[in-house]
């Protein structure tokens, strides 16, 4: 661990991450950022499938990124001036998420009381994206399945035939296979969509990047605050690397964006990082979904806090934490604290 510390603290002395600067200015790879064997390989598989007009399947743990690596294979293909539309399965009922994908007619159903598009119709020409596909239900896996099979559907309510040219990458972190044993997922879905297999590496087998995505995220949130973070310390990134990551990337992202929006700077200092996020229970520590409701947790109390002090006087407030007042207004917003 003393030595990828030390490397990653001269990498960045030197160079403060090439790869970094360079997604910085390079939207298409967005957060695709690392340079480890695991990563590489995918990254090397999502090249190859860029240049063709495959169907993709992108297995991965929550956090791992596979919306972000759905945009790169979309804007690495000749589609990137095309739409790419994500969807998440996730939560919405049959007949919701049908319409979400296919559209409906106007009165097709009560309150239907307009035509309207689907994510497919668009799509058109472009990528569409369905993140969590193991969730959907199997009525509107026939539907999806025949659509992959000719490349038509008809709306919600409709009997034309609706023709598009996109294309689909799907994503789960869910087990397919068992799924399949089960009789909730379709085999022949299965194989029209795992035309391309990528499977995303958990941040726990990619250790070596968690410096790099580190500093990332801290340059990223100290811009967002306007705060003069010029590092972190090698005692910071050893509590780091010595973490399991049970939530990825998504959760290293939500603890440095709470340790910049707490420290003082001009350097992250262990101290800095939120101590509930490396005290959660055992039991508790690899269920990424619960760790997400506890960062949010923290930060809805923190603010919470801070306002009740300030009288709820969000200028006082962001001076309180140092930070922008645009920016407590959107963390207000995402967190829903009315």
């Amino acid at each position: 661990m003393a030595l990828i510390v030390k490397k990653a603290l001269e990498r960045e002395t030197l160079r403060r991450g090439v790869e970094l600067l360079s997604e910085e200015l390079d939207h298409r790879y967005r957060m695709v950022v690392g340079r480890s064997a695991p990563l590489n390989r995918a990254l090397e598989t999502a090249k190859k499938a860029a240049a063709s007009k495959s169907t993709v399947l992108l297995l991965g743990e929550s956090g791992t990124g596979k919306e972000i690596f759905a945009r790169a294979i979309h804007n690495w293909s000749d589609r990137k001036d095309q739409p790419f539309i994500a969807i998440n399965c996730v939560g919405l009922s049959r007949e919701l998420l049908e319409s979400e994908l296919f559209g409906h007619e106007k009165g097709a159903f009560t309150g239907a009381l307009n035509l309207k598009k689907g994510k497919m119709e668009l799509g058109h020409g472009g990528t569409v994206f369905l993140d969590e596909i193991g969730d959907i239900s199997t009525e509107l896996q026939t539907k999806l399945l025949r659509f992959l099979q000719e490349r038509e559907f008809e709306r919600v309510g409709g009997t034309k035939p609706i023709n598009v040219d996109i294309r689909i990458i799907a994503a789960t972190n869910r087990d397919l296979d068992s799924l399949i044993q089960q009789g909730r997922f379709r085999e022949d879905l299965y194989y029209r969509l795992n035309v391309v297999l990528i499977t995303l590496p958990p941040l726990r087998e990619r250790k070596e990047d968690i410096p790099i995505l580190a500093n990332y995220f801290l340059r990223r949130f100290a811009v967002e605050t306007k705060k003069s973070f010029t590092g972190m310390t090698q005692e910071t990134l050893e509590k780091l690397i010595a973490y399991d990551w049970p939530g990825n990337v998504r959760e290293l992202a939500n603890v440095i964006e709470s340790a910049v929006v707490l420290g003082q700077g001009p350097m992250l200092t262990a101290s800095d990082l939120p101590a509930k996020s490396f005290s959660v229970a055992p039991a508790r520590v690899r269920d990424a979904f619960s760790y997400h409701q506890a960062i949010e947790s923290y930060r809805r109390e923190l603010i919470l806090k801070v306002l009740a002090q300030t009288h709820g006087s969000r200028a006082a407030a962001a001076q309180v934490l140092g930070i922008q007042r645009t920016y407590l207004s959107r963390l207000i917003k995402t967190l829903r604290i009315g």
